[in-house]
Protein backbone atom coordinates (compact mmCIF):
# COMPACT_ATOMS: atom_id res chain seq x y z
CA UNK A 1 0.00 0.00 0.00
CA UNK A 2 1.43 3.28 -0.97
CA UNK A 3 2.30 6.17 1.91
CA UNK A 4 -0.53 8.24 0.29
CA UNK A 5 -3.09 5.50 0.52
CA UNK A 6 -2.23 4.69 4.24
CA UNK A 7 -2.18 8.15 5.16
CA UNK A 8 -5.21 9.02 3.44
CA UNK A 9 -7.22 6.08 5.22
CA UNK A 10 -6.43 7.61 8.91
CA UNK A 11 -9.82 9.01 10.33
CA UNK A 12 -9.31 12.00 11.39
CA UNK A 13 -13.11 12.73 11.22
CA UNK A 14 -12.59 13.35 15.39
CA UNK A 15 -9.44 15.53 15.26
CA UNK A 16 -11.13 18.00 12.86
CA UNK A 17 -11.56 21.30 13.97
CA UNK A 18 -13.74 24.36 12.29
CA UNK A 19 -12.63 28.01 11.44
CA UNK A 20 -15.26 30.07 9.56
CA UNK A 21 -17.22 27.55 7.62
CA UNK A 22 -13.99 25.49 6.86
CA UNK A 23 -12.52 22.26 8.38
CA UNK A 24 -9.28 21.94 9.53
CA UNK A 25 -6.56 19.71 11.26
CA UNK A 26 -4.40 21.30 13.36
CA UNK A 27 -0.75 21.18 12.94
CA UNK A 28 0.30 19.29 16.08
CA UNK A 29 -2.72 16.33 15.27
CA UNK A 30 -1.43 16.68 12.02
CA UNK A 31 2.53 15.71 13.22
CA UNK A 32 1.17 13.27 15.92
CA UNK A 33 -0.87 10.74 13.09
CA UNK A 34 1.62 10.85 10.48
CA UNK A 35 4.55 9.90 12.97
CA UNK A 36 1.85 7.40 14.24
CA UNK A 37 2.17 5.40 10.81
CA UNK A 38 5.46 6.88 9.75
CA UNK A 39 7.45 7.47 12.72
CA UNK A 40 10.58 8.04 10.51
CA UNK A 41 8.88 11.04 8.46
CA UNK A 42 10.51 14.52 8.60
CA UNK A 43 9.94 17.87 7.47
CA UNK A 44 12.44 21.02 6.89
CA UNK A 45 11.07 24.73 7.55
CA UNK A 46 13.07 26.50 4.36
CA UNK A 47 14.87 29.85 5.14
CA UNK A 48 15.99 32.57 2.73
CA UNK A 49 18.86 34.68 4.38
CA UNK A 50 18.32 32.79 7.54
CA UNK A 51 14.73 34.06 8.17
CA UNK A 52 11.66 31.39 7.98
CA UNK A 53 9.95 33.38 5.41
CA UNK A 54 10.14 34.75 2.04
CA UNK A 55 8.87 38.61 1.45
CA UNK A 56 7.88 39.07 -1.85
CA UNK A 57 5.81 41.46 -3.98
CA UNK A 58 2.51 40.52 -3.42
CA UNK A 59 3.45 39.31 0.67
CA UNK A 60 5.16 36.96 3.27
CA UNK A 61 5.16 33.34 2.29
CA UNK A 62 6.15 30.71 4.17
CA UNK A 63 7.74 27.35 2.77
CA UNK A 64 7.54 23.48 4.62
CA UNK A 65 8.78 20.24 3.23
CA UNK A 66 7.50 17.05 4.32
CA UNK A 67 9.48 13.69 3.33
CA UNK A 68 8.23 10.56 4.09
CA UNK A 69 9.15 7.02 2.31
CA UNK A 70 12.14 8.92 0.50
CA UNK A 71 9.39 11.17 -0.93
CA UNK A 72 9.50 14.95 -0.29
CA UNK A 73 6.61 17.19 -0.78
CA UNK A 74 6.36 21.18 -0.49
CA UNK A 75 3.98 23.26 0.25
CA UNK A 76 4.37 27.30 0.49
CA UNK A 77 1.98 29.55 2.36
CA UNK A 78 0.72 32.97 2.77
CA UNK A 79 1.37 34.41 6.11
CA UNK A 80 -2.16 35.54 6.85
CA UNK A 81 -4.63 37.08 9.57
CA UNK A 82 -7.44 35.10 11.46
CA UNK A 83 -9.73 36.53 8.09
CA UNK A 84 -7.20 34.47 5.76
CA UNK A 85 -6.07 38.28 4.67
CA UNK A 86 -2.10 39.17 4.03
CA UNK A 87 -0.29 40.78 6.24
CA UNK A 88 1.71 43.92 5.11
CA UNK A 89 4.08 43.52 8.20
CA UNK A 90 3.66 40.36 10.12
CA UNK A 91 4.80 39.64 13.70
CA UNK A 92 6.96 36.41 14.76
CA UNK A 93 3.45 34.89 16.01
CA UNK A 94 1.76 35.17 12.59
CA UNK A 95 5.13 33.83 10.59
CA UNK A 96 4.87 30.86 13.20
CA UNK A 97 1.64 30.28 12.83
CA UNK A 98 1.76 30.26 8.89
CA UNK A 99 4.60 27.65 9.05
CA UNK A 100 2.57 25.09 11.16
CA UNK A 101 -0.28 25.91 8.87
CA UNK A 102 2.15 24.91 5.92
CA UNK A 103 3.43 22.00 7.84
CA UNK A 104 -0.35 20.73 7.92
CA UNK A 105 -0.82 21.55 4.28
CA UNK A 106 2.64 19.46 3.00
CA UNK A 107 1.16 16.64 5.07
CA UNK A 108 -1.77 16.94 3.66
CA UNK A 109 0.02 16.59 0.17
CA UNK A 110 0.81 13.06 1.44
CA UNK A 111 -2.48 12.00 1.97
CA UNK A 112 -3.50 12.57 5.68
CA UNK A 113 -6.05 15.13 6.28
CA UNK A 114 -6.12 15.86 2.36
CA UNK A 115 -9.99 16.18 1.95
CA UNK A 116 -10.32 18.90 4.20
CA UNK A 117 -8.58 21.05 1.91
CA UNK A 118 -11.34 20.76 -1.06
CA UNK A 119 -13.47 23.84 -1.53
CA UNK A 120 -11.03 26.03 0.37
CA UNK A 121 -10.46 27.50 -3.29
CA UNK A 122 -13.91 28.26 -3.35
CA UNK A 123 -15.66 31.48 -4.92
CA UNK A 124 -16.22 34.16 -1.63
CA UNK A 125 -18.78 33.94 0.82
CA UNK A 126 -21.48 35.81 0.75
CA UNK A 127 -21.94 38.72 2.33
CA UNK A 128 -24.12 38.72 6.20
CA UNK A 129 -26.95 41.12 4.73
CA UNK A 130 -27.28 37.70 1.86
CA UNK A 131 -27.21 35.47 4.51
CA UNK A 132 -29.63 36.55 6.42
CA UNK A 133 -31.32 37.18 3.62
CA UNK A 134 -30.94 33.88 2.56
CA UNK A 135 -32.03 32.29 5.54
CA UNK A 136 -35.05 34.35 6.06
CA UNK A 137 -36.24 33.11 2.20
CA UNK A 138 -35.41 29.59 3.39
CA UNK A 139 -37.03 29.49 6.53
CA UNK A 140 -40.07 29.90 4.68
CA UNK A 141 -40.30 26.94 2.66
CA UNK A 142 -42.55 24.38 3.87
CA UNK A 143 -41.07 20.95 2.76
CA UNK A 144 -38.86 20.15 6.03
CA UNK A 145 -36.20 18.59 3.49
CA UNK A 146 -35.68 21.24 0.92
CA UNK A 147 -35.84 23.75 4.21
CA UNK A 148 -32.97 21.75 5.18
CA UNK A 149 -31.18 20.98 2.77
CA UNK A 150 -31.30 24.93 1.89
CA UNK A 151 -29.74 25.95 5.02
CA UNK A 152 -27.18 23.35 5.30
CA UNK A 153 -25.80 24.42 1.85
CA UNK A 154 -25.44 27.87 3.27
CA UNK A 155 -24.06 26.66 6.62
CA UNK A 156 -21.66 24.62 4.69
CA UNK A 157 -20.36 27.64 2.40
CA UNK A 158 -21.79 25.99 -0.61
CA UNK A 159 -23.81 28.84 -1.16
CA UNK A 160 -21.12 31.75 -2.35
CA UNK A 161 -20.91 34.68 -4.65
CA UNK A 162 -20.88 32.70 -7.54
CA UNK A 163 -24.34 30.84 -7.18
CA UNK A 164 -26.17 33.07 -4.68
CA UNK A 165 -28.83 34.76 -7.19
CA UNK A 166 -29.17 31.64 -8.89
CA UNK A 167 -29.53 29.84 -5.19
CA UNK A 168 -31.98 32.60 -3.73
CA UNK A 169 -34.18 32.43 -7.19
CA UNK A 170 -34.68 28.62 -6.85
CA UNK A 171 -35.75 29.34 -2.95
CA UNK A 172 -38.36 31.67 -3.88
CA UNK A 173 -39.36 29.34 -6.63
CA UNK A 174 -40.46 26.54 -4.21
CA UNK A 175 -42.12 29.17 -2.02
CA UNK A 176 -44.35 30.43 -4.83
CA UNK A 177 -44.47 26.57 -6.14
CA UNK A 178 -45.95 25.61 -3.09
CA UNK A 179 -48.44 28.64 -2.50
CA UNK A 180 -49.73 27.53 -5.52
CA UNK A 181 -50.20 23.84 -4.40
CA UNK A 182 -52.00 25.35 -1.20
CA UNK A 183 -54.62 27.14 -3.50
Amino acid sequence: MSVFQKLKDVDISKLAEQKGKFDYLSWAHAVREMLKVFPEATWEVHEYDSMPYMQTATGYYTKVSVTVEGLTRTQIHPVLDNKNQTIDTPNAFQINTSIQRCLAKAIALHGLGLSLFAGEDLPDNITDKQEKEFTKLANQVKDEKAKKAMLSALKGGRINESNYAKSLEHCKTIIKNEKKGDK
